[in-house]
Parts: C-alpha cells; structure tokens; sequence
C-alpha cells in the first residue's frame, strides 16, 4: 500500500511561503529546470526592455523635452519620390524663423570636419557649426565656461569653440584651464570658451560647437540645402498646430519664390520622433518577440507545474479534508510559481547583463543613445514586476485546476485518473498548440528577416567590392589656394598610390555609393525649361579618372572620364543608365547636353553611359540615376565656391587590400604629411556595414526563434511524457489485448501531433495577419513568402515529431504484466 505523508502548515502566508521554499527544496530537478526556463524570457525580456528603455523611454537630457522639434524641408514628390525629408535652406530657415508664431526659439546648424593642428599627424575633429540660438533652444548651459553671444555669431568674429565632453576629457585631461586656450583649426585659431557636459549629443556627430556665422550671401540662399533646423514650442502649442502654421508659412514662400520654392514644404517632428523614429518598429518588433519567447516559458512551466500538481493531488486532497480553504492552497502553489519566477528573474538579470554587452558591442553606432542602455533602476523594476506576472500567470491554472476537483473522489481513488486529471490534460494540450502557434510566428519571422539579408547580400550594388581598399583624406580648407592645386594633389596621390606593389588600379570620388551624397537640379536637352524647384533632381558624384575601371562599373555607352578632361576643355559629364533612360529614353543620350543648375556657366555634354549604382543603400532604389563629372574640371575658376575639400580614395589590389594600407597611406604622405587620411577599411567591410540594422534584426529574432523552438520541443516532450506516464495501465492493457509496438508508438506519437497542427494552424493564421509590420522590415521578400512558410512550418512538425518519439519509445517498453500487478 502506497503511504502518503503530507506536511500541513498553519493558514497564513508566512507559513505558506516556508511550505512553499521547503517543497521546492525537496523537489530540485522540477525547481532546477522551471527557474532555467524563466530566466531564458526573463532575461531576453530585460535585455530588450533596457534597449527600447534607453532609446525609447529614456526623457532626452533637455529641459521639457516634449517641446523640442526638428523641422525639416518636405521636397517635391515629383523630383524626390518618397522622401519625406531633406535639409533645410538658410533663406527660408531665416523666413521660418522670423514668419512662425508657434515656437520659443528657432536655431540652425550643420555639421562639417576640421583639421586640428599641432599634434604629432594631422587629426580630423568633426564639429558642428550653430546659431546663436541653439543652446539656448536646447534649454542646456556648459559645464564649464559660457555660451556664445549674439555678437559671435557674425562672420569675421565667429571663432570661437565650445568643446564636447569626450573631445575636453581625451585632450585635455578635464583640466578646467582648457578654457581661454587656443585651437588650431584648418589654420585658424578659436578661442575655447566653453565645455559642454557628459549628457550634450546634439548633434550626436558633434566634437566640438562653433558659431554659424552666415554671410550675407548665404543668408539669401533657397535653391541649396546643407542645413539642420531645431526648434522649442511655446507651452501649451502642439506639434500639430506648429505643423500647421508651418504648411501655411511653406505656401507662402512657394508663392514669393517659386524658381526655388515651389513644391517644397516642411516637416515638424518631436526630437524624440527625429532621433528613433527609424528604429522604433524594430524594436517594438524585438519587445513583442521577447514577449512571445515569455509566454512560451510561461507555458512550459504551467505545463510542468500541471505534472507537479498531478503528483501531490492526493496531498491537496488531504489538505483539504482537514480544512484548508481553496484560496488558502491557491495561495500556496501560487507562492511557489512565484519563488520560482523570482528566482528565475535574479537569473535572468545575469543572462540580460551579458545581452546588454553584446548589443553595446555589435550595434553601439547603429542604435541612437546606445550609451544610456544598461540595468537601470527603471529596468530592474520591469524585472521585478515581469517576473512576479510571470509566476502568477504560469501557476494560475495548475492551482485552479487542483482545487476545482472534488475532495472525496480524490481520495478515494489515490493516484489514478479523475475528472480533473482529464481536464488538466486537456489544458496542457492547449498550452502546447499556444507554444507552437507562438513559436511558428516567430519563426516565420526569423526566417523572412534571413530572407531578406540573403537577398540584400546578393543585390548587385553596381560595383564589385572586392579586393578594394577605400580611405578618406579631408583636405583642410586653407591647404591650397587654388581648387587647380587640390586636383593636383590627388593627381599625384594617385600616381604614387598606382606605383605600389599589389595595386592593379586607383581612382577618387567625393562620396563613397551607398552612403548618400549631393543631389542636384538638372536642365537636359530637349527638356522644357522649367524653374529650378521643378527640375528633376539626380545625384551628382564628383570623380578622378579610372574611377569606373577601378569599381568595375562597366561603361556601357560611349567613354571613360579622362585626363584630358581639363578646365581648357569641353565640359563633360558621364552619367548612370537610369540617369540616360529618364532624360533621353528615345535615343543615345551620348553627344547630348545639359546644365547643372547650381553651375549653369556651361553646358556640359555627356560622353559615355557606365551602369547603374546604388548610391543610398542596397534596400533603396533612391539616387541611382547619377551623373558624374571630373574633378578637374571643378577648377574652373567660373565654377564659383565649389571645391571638393576632400576625396575617398578606391583602391584594388590583387593582394589581400589591408596588406597594402600603409603603403597606401605613407604615399599620400609622401605627397603631403599634412593631409589628414581616416576610414581605412575595405570596401566589402563598408557595403557590409549598411547591412547591420538588417543584420541586427535577423540575428536577434533567429535567436528568439530558436529559444522558442528549444522552449516548445521541451513542451511537447514533457507534455507527452506525462500523457505516458499517466496512462500506463491503459498502455499495458493494449498491449496485453494484442496491440503491436507499432500500434503504441502511433498513438503517442498522434496525440503529440493534433496540439502540433493545431498551434500550426493558428500561428499560419497569426503570421498572415502580422504581416504588415514584417513587410516594412524587410527587403526583396514577400511578408506572406510561401518558401519561407512552408520550410518553417515543415520545420516546426518535423521537430515536433521527434520529440514525440521518446514518450513513444518508451510506451513501447511498458511491460503489460507489472502495470496489471502494480494496479
């Protein structure tokens, strides 16, 4: 006879949690295994949660941040299809500023690089040039010194600096005497006068601040966009209402000037909305994935906890029968889901710390305010309070289901199956279609975002980025006094570059394809002449010779740029296949003309066609139609202020191309010592830095994906353990009728597979209908992609089927006679 003996405390939650730790301690495989699997969701939860925190939630570090706005030009559809931003013009900043009624204060800038001299090899310090206005726009004061005066923010008087945080603590040490120092700057001095504190990244490219110092000639520019505009709303204004005054104020200019205004409009935006609007879906995405990954754990423990319940029946039977009420058990197995969970958080916090760094390691430069992520107070409360939901949630139907059933036929049958048994069987098998339905969703996830970075890893950039070596060399402003000699520079740079060993060929261009670049107005032959806001708008691309040769950009059409291409020659431009088929689709657009509209002192004529490129990302089709024109032809002194101030050099080699960088380097220094040369790496390392947040997002719900799948294979293990387990005697009594091992197994292995299909048909359901948010994620792939469906889904069943063979084996195994002696 099976003796039972039951340890029964006194009613209270003191007595009950003591019960709770002691049966715990007493079972820890069960405890060992449920805190594991919580920690896995809770901890994946916390990671998730103190990025969507840091970048989400976090209030920015400026006074009523919730008024600062970015305003930004909204261009023409017709000449920038799809873009819904572009940098603001200093006219009709200056108009904005003066015409709007709905903001405190309005400040420009931009951003540019500046040679610092007087260390040991030239440096680059990026800096942000501003209005006299922005600092107070931002609401923010330096940590030391003072800000700039109105006065300062003149041409001629503008040399002033106020230092970041970073560049004051590398440079001088956080020595406050910094202040009322000199630095040299592209020749000039600035007097430093301030330094700002830990907090101040606006813009987060900025080293250092000087003052804007507009001339009058560029304070009367709209045609040409180079700047950034932040504003603070008066209290109680919305960012609709500004909106809308500002759509007014557009009008308007559009009306006084419509040679440069005309379709142009403008964009206001929280700060907030500005800074994460393009990561916020993916991580919402991430949170909701990490909630699904909790709720699969969730399941699993309620599913082990339902086994657990199964076993100790008798023991809340008894329980009862001596007169604990129902909500005095509840609140002991509740107890012990919750001590379970708790434990499973104070893991998981271990398991997010780890999570954290890895983020902070791989994606620091591609998520916005990365360096205020970590476990903070707001986060471990989130852990504390998940974790505490977590055991309610996962004990909450095992407890109700051991105090629903009836007392007396509890105990009167011991150990055997009762009507509550039969239910909880039912509800765990429902627990196991949630697991799966769940985990097919986040699946089909992973496995289109896996989709989508093998299809943007095999787009075609319209370059070969193999063995190239690319750097940057800022030119400083004040190097040459004539553009003539800065192409002369490169032209020997060039020259000496082509002589070392293991480079096959090198070339120039101002920007790099995929990183964006100029975009201008164009007039082409036999085109109407419209004004300049209606031209169409190309991206322009500034290039030495071979530059095609070197990117293997083939020329389809007609001719290279050469080196006879000089300012005493014709003008001439090379431009993109895309470029040839909108302003010439019914001929060779080879011999035709056209104006750059920012440079209309000569038609140029177009002497060959290369491929396409894609110049703004391998997911966008934005800027492909490119024209390209020789920097030495921007010498021409009719060319006005335009000076390249800098190119990247494109280098191939037929050996490994970080094997020659420093030869490569010591060239240009050979040349010049004084020309700063940064970004060194290969081109195939920068395409496959565009690809991160594609990256990020893939890997993150890949490894969800797999957890939930692990998570849900234990599910449907356990499940059906339990199920064998439980009907032993049945099991035997088949057997001993006649039924074969083949026969057993089937049955098994069936009842593991109808929760199976069943959460697959739900998840397929959820899948479709989620698929809007996976679409704007993802590239080259259908949301509903059927390859991707239908290799998870097989996926899913097949890995579920396995784990229905164990349970199955072993019910082969039971030996008829013992469970008949054993009843």
């Amino acid at each position: 006879m099976l003796s039972i003996t039951v340890e029964v405390p006194m009613p209270g939650l003191r007595q009950n949690l003591k019960f709770a730790f002691r049966q715990l301690i007493k079972s820890p495989g069960f405890t060992i295994i449920a805190v594991v699997i919580l920690a896995l969701g809770i901890g994946a939860n916390t990671a998730i949660f103190s990025v969507v925190h840091g970048v989400l939630l976090e209030p920015l570090p400026f006074p009523d941040a919730d008024r600062l706005v970015q305003i930004w030009h909204t261009p023409p559809q017709e000449q920038f299809p799809g873009m819904t931003q572009f940098a603001v013009s200093a006219a009709n900043f200056l108009d904005w500023q003066k015409q709007s009624t709905s903001f405190e204060g309005m400040a420009l800038y931009s951003g540019g690089g500046f040679e610092l001299d007087g260390g040991s090899k030239p440096e680059t310090i990026v800096g942000a040039r501003v209005s006299s206005g922005f600092f107070p726009v931002l609401g923010v004061q330096p940590l030391h010194g003072r800000l700039f005066t109105a006065d300062e923010d003149h041409p001629g008087k503008n040399h002033e600096v106020i230092l970041s945080y970073k560049l004051w603590k590398e440079r001088y040490g956080s020595d406050p005497s910094a202040i009322g120092q000199t630095m040299n700057l592209d020749g000039s001095p600035y007097t430093i006068v301030g330094v700002m504190g830990p907090q101040m990244h606006k813009p987060d490219f900025a080293q250092m601040w000087m003052p804007m110092g507009l001339t009058p000639d560029e304070a009367v520019v709209r045609g040409e966009h180079h700047y950034m505009t932040v504003a603070r709303l008066k209290p109680g204004v919305t960012v609709a209402q500004a909106q809308a005054e500002m759509n007014a104020i557009s009008q308007r200019l559009a009306q006084m000037y419509p040679a440069d205004d005309k379709g142009w409009g403008a964009n206001v935006l929280t700060v907030r909305d500005d800074l994460v609007g393009d990561v916020r879906p993916a991580l919402l995405m991430m949170l909701g994935a990490v909630g699904f990954v909790l709720l699969i754990a969730c399941a699993n423990v309620a599913n082990l906890l339902f086994g657990r319940a199964f076993a100790r029946r008798k023991e809340v039977a008894i329980r009862s029968a001596l007169g604990a009420s129902r909500s005095n058990v509840t609140q002991l197995l509740l107890l012990e889901s919750v001590i379970v969970s708790l434990a499973g958080g104070a893991l998981g916090l271990v398991t997010a710390h780890f999570g954290i760094e890895l983020l902070l390691k791989f994606f620091a430069d591609k998520l916005p305010r990365m360096g205020e992520i970590g476990l903070s107070a707001p986060v471990l409360l989130f852990t504390l309070g998940l974790s505490v939901v977590t055991g309610l949630i996962a004990g909450l139907l095992p407890a109700l289901s051991m105090t629903r059933g009836d007392v007396a036929d509890a105990l009167k049958q011991g150990l055997g199956r009762t009507d509550t048994d039969a239910s909880s069987g039912f509800t765990r098998s429902a627990l196991v279609t949630v697991e799966v339905a769940l985990s097919l969703v986040l699946l089909i996830g992973a496995g289109l975002m896996v989709r989508s970075l093998w299809k943007l890893q095999a787009a075609n950039p319209g370059f070969d980025e193999r063995n190239v070596l690319t750097m940057s060399i800022n030119v400083p402003k004040r190097q040459f006094t004539a553009p003539a000699q800065e192409t002369q520079f490169f032209t020997d740079v060039l020259d000496r570059v082509r002589a070392v060993p293991g480079v096959e060929s090198a070339a120039a261009i101002d920007d790099l394809p995929l990183e964006g670049g100029s975009n201008q107005p164009v007039l082409a032959e036999g085109r109407p002449v419209v004004p300049m806001s209606e031209q169409p708008e190309v991206s322009v691309r500034v290039v030495m010779p071979g530059y095609f040769k070197t990117m293997r950009i083939p020329v389809l059409e007609g001719r290279d740029l050469e080196a006879s291409d000089t300012p005493d020659s014709q003008a001439v431009v090379v431009i993109s296949k895309s470029m040839a088929k909108q302003f010439w689709p019914d001929g060779s657009a080879v011999g035709r003309r056209l104006k750059l509209s920012f440079f209309p002192d000569k038609e140029r004529v177009v002497v060959g066609v290369v491929g396409d490129v894609k110049q703004a990302g391998l997911d966008s089709s934005a800027g492909i139609a490119t024209l390209y024109w020789p920097v030495a032809q921007g010498s021409d002194s009719a060319m006005g202020p335009w000076r390249p101030y800098g190119l990247s050099l494109v280098v191939r080699t037929t050996v490994p191309p970080l094997k020659v960088s420093n030869a490569v380097t010591g060239a240009v220094a050979q040349v010049n010592s004084n020309m700063p040369v940064d970004n060194v790496m290969t081109l195939e390392d920068m395409v496959g830095s565009t690809l991160t947040q594609h990256r990020f997002n893939m890997q993150l719900l890949t490894i969800f994906g797999t957890l939930a799948l692990v998570l849900c294979t234990i599910g449907i293990y356990s499940v059906l353990a339990y199920s064998v387990k439980r009907r032993m005697r049945e099991i035997g009594l088949r057997i001993a009728l006649g039924a074969s091992m083949r026969d057993v197994a089937s049955l098994v292995v069936l009842q593991g597979m109808k929760p199976t299909l069943a959460g697959v048909g739900i998840g397929l359901a959820a899948a479709l209908a989620m698929g809007r948010i996976a679409s704007s994620l993802i590239y080259g792939v259908s949301a509903r992609d059927t390859e991707t469906f239908v290799a998870v889904t097989a996926l899913l069943v097949l890995v579920s089927f396995v784990a229905s063979l164990v349970p199955a084996w072993r019910a082969t195994r039971v030996d008829p006679l013992a469970v008949l002696r054993e009843d």
